[in-house]
């Protein structure tokens, strides 16, 4: 089922900010009126709030940001970056190589430097952030969402009840996340908060793309790179509610 904002419903999505994420989360973006960055999380290590996949002439490599004096138990919003740039032009670099054929490469470059030819980000949150900013601007999706940092809002605790306290001081009346809430969401709590629970079913949407086989778990640059503003055809958000989400799983 298609989730628009032509219902009443209130759409909120919580999430940790990914490195020029993959279209899938593009699409959660689309749906929400309310988008909470969990800001104040720990670092987990193999995420991809650091990392993300693009497709090469040599098959799928990762774009890894780098990251200063890492230790145990640091907040994203903790973790430093380092003090010079070539990291930075190194990712410009593959990216330019990755897509050097690709029709629309000047636009995904542009959007790529305008993110990393600034070294105004202290931590890997606001970097993130600010990539997924990016790309949500470019494919005109941020228009109407709020934005919003959990660590401003004075909430505390942990797991379901603290999301469903998150969405209840914004107002929202439905929450769309991705799968791995299943594993910890107190449904029914939802439910009697008069808050519904959807879960995101990622539409995978296959478009013309180089190097091979298509692929849709690569950053959203590569959308960019290959089709340019017309991608927005290709960003086609759908849920499930979560009963019908349980049943399936």
């Amino acid at each position: 089922m298609a989730v628009g904002r032509d219902d009443r419903a209130v759409n909120v999505v919580i999430s940790q900010s990914m490195y020029f994420p993959w279209v899938g989360f593009l699409e959660q973006i689309r749906l929400a009126d309310v988008f909470v960055r969990y800001d104040d999380v720990q670092f987990s290590k193999g995420s991809f709030t650091n990392r993300v996949q693009i497709k090469t002439p040599t098959g799928i490599r990762w774009l890894s940001v780098p990251l200063k004096d890492l230790h145990l138990g640091q907040r994203i919003s903790e973790v430093r970056l380092p003090d010079d740039d070539v990291w930075r032009e190194q990712h410009i670099g593959k990216l330019a190589h990755a897509y050097g054929n690709a029709p629309y490469r000047d636009e995904m470059l542009a959007l790529a430097k305008s993110v990393l030819c600034s070294s105004e980000d202290q931590n890997l949150g606001d970097l993130a952030f600010k990539s997924t900013c990016a790309l949500a601007r470019y494919f005109g999706l941020s228009d109407r969402v709020q934005w919003r940092n959990v660590s401003a809002m004075s909430i505390g605790g942990g797991g379901s009840a603290r999301v469903l306290e998150v969405i209840k001081s914004v107002g929202g009346t439905r929450y769309i996340t991705g799968h791995g809430a299943r594993h910890y969401l107190d449904h029914e709590a939802f439910e009697a908060a008069g808050v519904e629970v959807r879960y995101m079913q990622y539409s995978c949407k296959a478009y013309p793309q180089l190097h091979g086989d298509f692929t849709p778990f690569v950053s959203a640059l590569d959308l960019v790179a290959n089709l340019g503003r017309r991608s927005e055809f290709f960003i086609k958000p759908h849920t499930i509610h979560w009963r019908n989400f349980s049943n399936e799983a």
